[in-house]
């Protein structure tokens, strides 16, 4: 990034910053009261006892460098409310200790304030424009800095997410500056604070090997075989090895890495989250609910049979299918795979550089939401986040990303439920939607419209959708025998959009022709 732009990035970040102070008082969820409890556990208990402590319901259930992470925040907290590190103390609050678990996510996401201002150093300047709202970077540090889901998810909500994308950014970053020693071992950290981000590995394995293990291709942009770097094999490996050992090495030494690992996959919770994440389990969810539904009526089902949960308790974690096969974690872990296959074997053999491998990650990210066991809604944001650096670049992947970004962004809004948290999530999705359309509508002016109608109009039916079930339904008789009604018509309706958008950038990245292009040896 030129110096001239540091003025502009520091205002962006400052503001966004501001903004964030401004929410301190807002509504938080069960999510404030893990995290208060990890500090609690990590700072009382000697490592021996982290992943054993049971108290709370809300047990340990990160890798142990975010552990180690909670417990460098506990010996801050302490000098803020000593009273939030006592592990009996379940569900405090104090004025003290939302302070300071506010601040503490607004301080930590310094680092993925660095991390978009490395990413726009990353962006050329094919597209350069005299105004700078319309330069690519500057839309682009926008759509990261500003993004509304990790706002409401990290500042309302409460989560860390914040430094960890900025862990993520950084390490893509490192490895389209072809830094790719740095760009592992950021990822490799990254992995050791939150196992979610296996979900892009393979994106990750791929491409090191292809660009980096292996140092020239044929005049046909074919692998040269004989191009494999032992060394470089090597050094992945030692970063690989050396930071697995010391994130798991002691627990392995204390004989409690079968715990750590039952706890980090929990298969037990089920399929689906409380809240079904807008993806294909939820349309599957969705058409086991009419089948019932219309077997029940045509006599095809005896009621008295049927699992009471699955027809009235609505979104909840345990979900007995009734006409349709119930789904395993082995069935959810197999359809991931194949989903992910196409998209890896394009990264290899269609290689296109830091583009491919961003298409890659994008592909791997949505395809684990689509299929993954047990996926929280927020998960979208893996997606959406790295596709923000595609979707500058082309107009048909800004197209996509509108799209997955609309529709992501809204599956999010049942996380804030609260009265006073309403207008503050209408608006800032309506400042973040209208500025992604208008942007990226600007700075591909030149080019066909970004959308069709039919999408423009699924997109706008977001509108009613949300009238509905914000307003007419709490006003009906249904919310008393069918809360869960607006949950699942927003998950149901957000999972088809996410779907298409999946389906979109799939369709794109295989039917992709590849110039070819020599590496140097």
């Amino acid at each position: 990034m030129a110096a001239g732009g540091r003025g502009w990035f520091r205002a962006l970040a400052l503001g966004v910053s501001f903004l964030k102070c401004l929410l301190i008082p807002a509504y938080y969820s069960t999510d404030f009261e893990v995290h208060r409890n990890w500090l609690a556990i990590t700072h009382n208990l000697p490592l021996s006892q982290w992943y054993y402590e049971a108290t709370s319901e809300w047990t340990l259930d990160y890798p142990p460098f975010f552990a180690w992470f909670e417990y460098v925040l506990s010996h801050i907290a302490k000098y803020f409310d000593p009273q939030m590190l006592v592990v009996e103390n379940l569900n405090y609050t104090s004025r003290a200790t939302v302070f300071f678990q506010r601040l503490s996510v607004i301080f930590t996401d310094t680092l993925f304030i660095y991390a978009v201002h490395e990413c726009c150093r990353c962006i050329n300047g094919k597209r350069a424009a005299k105004d700078i709202l319309e330069k690519p970077t500057f839309i682009l540090a926008v759509l990261l800095l500003w993004n509304f889901g990790l706002l409401i998810v990290d500042h309302i909500h409460f989560q860390y997410n914040g430094f960890l994308f900025g862990l993520m950014l950084l390490s893509v970053a490192r490895l389209c500056q072809k830094r790719y020693l740095e760009g592992a071992l950021l990822f490799a950290v990254l992995l050791h604070f939150k196992h979610i981000y296996v979900y892009v590995a393979p994106a990750y394995g791929i491409y090191l090997l292809r660009s980096y293990c292996f140092t020239a291709n044929n005049a046909d942009g074919s692998l040269k075989w004989r191009s494999f770097s032992f060394l470089h094999v090597t050094l992945l490996a030692l970063i690989v090895c050396l930071v697995s050992a010391l994130s798991l090495g002691p627990f392995l030494v204390l004989g409690q890495l079968p715990q750590v690992i039952s706890r980090l996959f929990p298969f037990k919770r089920g399929l689906c989250h409380a809240y079904w994440a807008p993806n294909f389990w939820a349309l599957y969810n969705a058409m086991d609910k009419a089948l019932t539904i219309l077997g029940l009526k045509c006599n095809f089902l005896d009621g008295t049979k049927i699992p009471k949960a699955s027809m009235t308790g609505g979104l909840v974690q345990e979900f007995q299918h009734t006409v349709l096969p119930s789904v395993t974690p082995l069935a959810t872990l197999i359809c991931t795979f194949i989903a992910i296959l196409p998209s890896v074997f394009c990264l290899w053999f269609k290689p296109q550089g830091p583009r491919g491998f961003l298409q890659c990650l994008v592909l791997c990210a949505l395809s684990s939401f689509m299929f993954g066991w047990h996926v929280h809604e927020k998960a979208i944001l893996l997606a959406i986040l790295p596709l923000s650096l595609l979707s500058i670049q082309r107009a048909k992947d800004a197209g996509i990303y509108l799209i997955l970004a609309t529709t992501g962004h809204f599956s999010l809004f049942p996380l804030l439920f609260t009265t006073p948290e309403l207008p503050i999530k209408i608006l800032l999705m309506l400042l973040f939607t209208v500025y992604s359309f208008s942007s990226l509508k600007s700075l591909f002016r030149r080019e066909k419209p970004l959308l069709n109608w039919l999408e423009t109009i699924y997109l706008i039916q977001l509108v009613p959708l949300e009238i509905f079930c914000e307003i007419i339904f709490p006003l009906t008789p249904w919310k008393q025998h069918f809360p869960f009604v607006p949950l699942l018509l927003t998950s149901v309706y957000c999972a088809l959009g996410i779907t298409y958008a999946w389906l979109k950038l799939y369709i794109s990245v295989l039917t992709e022709r590849t110039p070819v292009r020599q590496k140097a040896e």
